[in-house]
């Protein structure tokens, strides 16, 4: 019988030399739209690409395999991970959201519950009467992202997880920022797991799209069939880059998250910076529950400029190295606006209440030398306060 393998050499060699036709190491990519029937009446394993691809089966079996899951369904985008879940509730059924949450996900419950599809309720997390309050209105699912966007602020998944079972509902966390190389939410308890491919299971910012894993194998066979049914199924292209990128995840967020936590420092204390949000530094207030749920302290980190929007305009038009982008995970270092790029589509109000300020900027951290990325970020924060 097969042993387990490490999620390493999971992410490494899953697939690895599998090819019956010619004996391939690497999985080749099979685009085709449509398979042979062996004859009248009698359908292979494959029958048209919507439905089942191998290239995108063997993708979700490695996320499946990282994510100690029974299966994923790999989807065209993120958001359409997060909608997926959201297809099993009813009118009238109530959705626990983190009232910090990222925007589109924000946009996308908003929307649905003006469709009247379902009830949102979002509610800071981190609030243990707020959360005991909602729980107690009877959620059919719980929605979890930690850590935050962009806020990176921790909740606990497990405790949570534990809340929701009592109250009959289940939990989908969003371990996007994360990834299973640093966390596990079906291990803490969680009944689902989504990720936005594109960011660091991908990690080179070529490649849009989504998955789901369950673990419970009838969530997985009903998410799949409501996924051919609907046809947000991933391309068999896409699913093949991204497993390419996925071979080197452990070995770029390693050293990611390394070069992230020394910048974090570096940002903590320069005098041009009011505050900074990672989990990995001691001040952060869930730096405790990050240490016991998590494996690292990733690669995305938060801060906010002490000379407010235009201390951000005059960092942004400095930075040499950071490039000014959406999207985060790549092997390039970016930094984002929040209020006027990814949490754009939330009102002043909304962001004003999750905290999420005209001064934060947050920053992707990658591959690049850590002493070229401080320089860079010394050379934006001198100019942010030059005003």
């Amino acid at each position: 019988m097969p042993q387990p393998k490490s999620p390493q050499t999971v992410a490494a060699a899953n697939g690895i030399a599998t090819d019956s036709a010619f004996k391939a190491v690497a999985p080749p990519v099979h685009l085709s739209s449509s398979y042979a029937f062996d004859g009248f009446g009698r359908a292979g394993r494959y029958d048209y690409t919507r439905s089942g691809n191998p290239t995108r089966d063997l993708l979700a079996d490695t996320l499946a395999k990282l994510e100690a899951g029974a299966g994923a369904v790999v989807v065209s985008s993120g958001m359409a991970a997060i909608d997926l879940v959201l297809s099993s509730l009813e009118p009238g059924d109530l959705v626990v959201a983190p009232h910090d949450c990222y925007a589109g996900t924000w946009r996308l419950l908003s929307a649905r519950r003006a469709k009247r599809q379902f009830e949102v309720r979002f509610v800071d997390q981190t609030d243990g009467e707020a959360l005991a309050a909602a729980m107690a209105c009877g959620p059919r699912l719980v929605l979890i992202e930690s850590p935050s966007n962009p806020l990176m602020r921790i909740v606990d998944i497990r405790e949570i997880a534990a809340q929701a079972r009592s109250a009959g509902a289940k939990v989908v966390v969003d371990n996007t920022f994360l990834s299973p190389a640093l966390q596990q939410p079906l291990r803490l308890g969680a009944d689902f797991v989504v990720h936005s491919t594109t960011k660091y299971l991908n990690g080179h910012s070529d490649v849009v799209g989504g998955a789901v894993v369950a673990a419970n194998p009838a969530d997985v066979e009903a998410l799949a069939s409501w996924a051919n049914v609907t046809g947000v199924t991933g391309a068999p292209f896409d699913a093949y880059l991204t497993l390419r990128g996925l071979r080197t995840l452990f070995a770029r967020v390693e050293r990611q998250q390394q070069t992230a936590a020394e910048l974090a420092g570096f940002l903590q204390r320069h005098p041009a910076v009011k505050a900074v949000h990672y989990p990995g530094l001691r001040t952060h207030p869930g730096h405790e529950i990050a240490i016991a749920q998590q494996r690292g302290f990733g690669a995305m980190l938060s801060f906010e400029i002490s000379s407010g929007v235009e201390g951000v305009r005059r960092f942004c038009g400095a930075i040499e190295v950071f490039t000014l982008a959406e999207s985060l995970g790549g092997v390039e270092s970016l930094v984002a606006h929040p209020a006027t790029m990814t949490h754009v589509s939330m009102s002043a109000d909304v962001r004003r209440a999750a905290g999420i300020g005209e001064n934060l900027l947050r920053l992707s951290v990658g591959l690049e030398s850590k002493a070229d990325l401080e320089a860079d970020l010394a050379r934006g924060l001198e100019a942010s306060a030059s005003g």
